[in-house]
């Protein structure tokens, strides 16, 4: 057995669709980051590119968005010695599980599905008559597709966040229905990891920082960007000298997220004596720009240099097809599409 098999099994994947923000940072990137150091963790993260395609067809997007994540994540420190960092397109035997377990999934497991179900009502809701109205089989099947990314490398924990959790849920269900029929122990039956401590980031608006509501502070933007980002961030009419409540400030949060404990007490007590707003936004954006000088530096020799990029992916996937392509020969074998000799 190899010392790899032994480690707990942790796999976590990124959508390529959009620019790493202050947001994915501080609830997803950075307790990945340090999982990737764990010598007791065998860790696997991808671009999540095939995924990326249900909900995005502009080509030039997609490219752009597994540059700028890539870059992110080597550029804030990435273990890929330890950790397993690969592009899922990397590893065609992901495709071809994601059919044998479709061969295996229930069509009624699926339709249970709450991206799906969301899809159909909205089409009920704005009176289509074709609940299926513009639904891909992408987005119908993809928590088979994300199936395979999990059961590939018989992950044993995959961190999400809750909106996530059912479709861990069909994962095992799945597994265990391609165990029961094919009479082995091929799939480990993953956990879904939720970490209640994952602090989710208000933007610029109040509302969760997503690009869905085009409210991010993208990580590594200029300084002169940052600043005019940060001082865009909403707060209420209270004056300079006026008590201000930091438990539901948008700036106090990510002032928080980023400083060390004794600096968020001084901050709580500053908003305590009536910090001017004007003050507080300068010193996050202070904080900010310190703690991302040096990755945005990183980040910015890494965009100009592609290749190295692609040489690190290319390399993740071919350890992570060392692992994928001799699990698919015996699953192969299992189902009958075995060679004959």
């Amino acid at each position: 057995m190899s010392a790899a098999s032994e480690k707990t099994r942790v796999l976590t994947g990124i959508t390529t669709t959009g620019t790493p923000h202050l947001g994915n940072y501080v609830g997803a990137i950075k307790p990945a980051i340090a999982a990737s150091q764990d010598p007791t963790v065998q860790s696997y993260y991808f671009l999540a590119d095939l995924h990326a395609l249900i909900k995005c067809q502009d080509p030039r997007r997609v490219q752009e968005s597994r540059l700028e994540i890539a870059a992110t994540w080597l550029a804030l420190g990435l273990d890929t010695d330890n950790a397993i960092f690969y592009r899922q397109s990397d590893v065609p035997e992901i495709t071809e599980l994601t059919w044998m377990l479709s061969c295996v999934c229930a069509k009624g497991l699926m339709n249970r599905a709450h991206a799906y179900k969301a899809a159909v009502a909205e089409n009920e809701a704005a009176g289509n008559q074709d609940p299926d109205k513009g639904i891909t089989m992408g987005l119908f099947g993809y928590p088979v597709l994300m199936a395979a990314d999990i059961l590939m490398f018989n992950a044993h924990k995959v961190p999400v966040g809750r909106d996530q959790i059912q479709h861990i849920e069909m994962a095992r269900d799945i597994a265990g229905r391609f165990n029961h029929l094919y009479k082995g122990q091929y799939f480990t039956q993953p956990d879904a990891v939720v970490d209640e401590r994952v602090e989710v980031l208000g933007g610029l608006d109040g509302r969760k920082m997503s690009k869905s509501y085009n409210n991010t502070i993208p990580l590594f933007v200029s300084e002169k960007k940052l600043l005019k980002l940060v001082r865009k961030i909403k707060t209420n009419s209270l004056e300079p000298g006026e008590p201000k409540d930091p438990s539901t400030c948008t700036l106090f949060q990510i002032y928080s997220a980023f400083a060390t404990p004794d600096e968020t007490e001084a901050m709580r007590t500053e908003y305590a004596n009536g910090i001017g707003w004007g003050e507080a936004k300068n010193r996050v954006f202070e904080l900010l720009n310190e703690q991302l000088r040096e990755p945005r530096e990183r980040y910015q020799a890494l965009m100009e240099d592609p290749g190295h990029i692609e040489q690190v992916l290319l390399q993740g996937a071919e350890r992570a097809r060392a692992e994928a392509a001799p699990f698919m020969d015996r699953l192969r074998q299992a189902a009958g599409l075995g060679r004959f000799v």
